[in-house]
């Protein structure tokens, strides 16, 4: 409890922030597996599709996996800040007494732990049924742990823009796959170099970077997003 006529802190705004958004999801816990469910059907389509050839499947199995998380994540991107537009709360975050980038930066870091953390520990599994070599695994975790929170700090700044917009679904989508292949290209491209014998620490390295650039800057343009939305 926060004591009256005392501001409330950056941990206990985020903790308190963190909560109401899990409270909600857990109402809403359908929704909240459709992006496993679809990456799990991306896969299995894919497995399908290429027959019973273990070799080939094994040569396409970390493409096809870091594919599935990519899109399996555009599912609730559109829906980041929309209901807290659409009931007034994203009108109330600018009233706050804790900056707006660090409301935005947890709100991002909740739907990345709630949607794609969960991706990242089924992974070894959906990796199993494409014939991955196991010595590629670790690589493959390693880029995704790297890789995802970077393609959601992306994706809240493409949200946070269209966010007065209705039924932007599609225009986010649009907005954010051709900022999002960079991240695709190092991702799977470490896996691919580890698989060629080659060292992968440099793409792992680039993606880290980008992490560490997207932490400072995205829940900043996010913010400066959403006020120009809003405004």
């Amino acid at each position: 409890m926060i004591a009256p006529g005392t501001q409330p802190g950056l941990w206990q705004t985020a903790r308190a922030l963190a909560g109401r958004d899990l409270r909600l999801l857990w109402r809403r816990r359908g929704d909240a597996l459709q992006p496993l469910l679809f990456a799990l059907l991306v896969v299995v389509l894919f497995a399908l599709a290429l027959g019973r050839d273990p070799p080939l499947m094994a040569k396409v199995a970390a493409a096809v996996l870091w594919l599935a998380v990519l899109l399996a994540g555009q599912l609730s991107l559109d829906s980041l800040f929309r209901s807290d537009a659409e009931d007034g709360s994203l009108e109330q975050w600018l009233l706050a007494p804790v900056p707006l980038a660090w409301l935005v930066l947890v709100r991002v870091l909740v739907h990345w732990a709630t949607t794609a953390l969960p991706m990242i520990a089924v992974t070894p599994l959906l990796a199993e049924m494409l014939h991955l070599p196991h010595d590629q695994l670790p690589i493959l975790l390693a880029s995704l742990l790297l890789g995802t929170p970077l393609l959601s700090l992306i994706g809240g700044v493409v949200a946070a823009l269209t966010v007065s917009i209705r039924r932007s679904g599609i225009l986010v989508a649009l907005l954010a796959l051709p900022l999002f292949v960079p991240v695709l290209v190092f991702g799977a491209g470490s896996v691919a170099a580890a698989a060629r014998g080659q060292d992968p620490v440099g793409a792992l390295l680039l993606l880290g970077a980008g992490l560490v650039v997207a932490l400072v800057l995205a829940p900043l343009a996010t913010a400066a997003a959403i006020r120009i939305s809003l405004s």
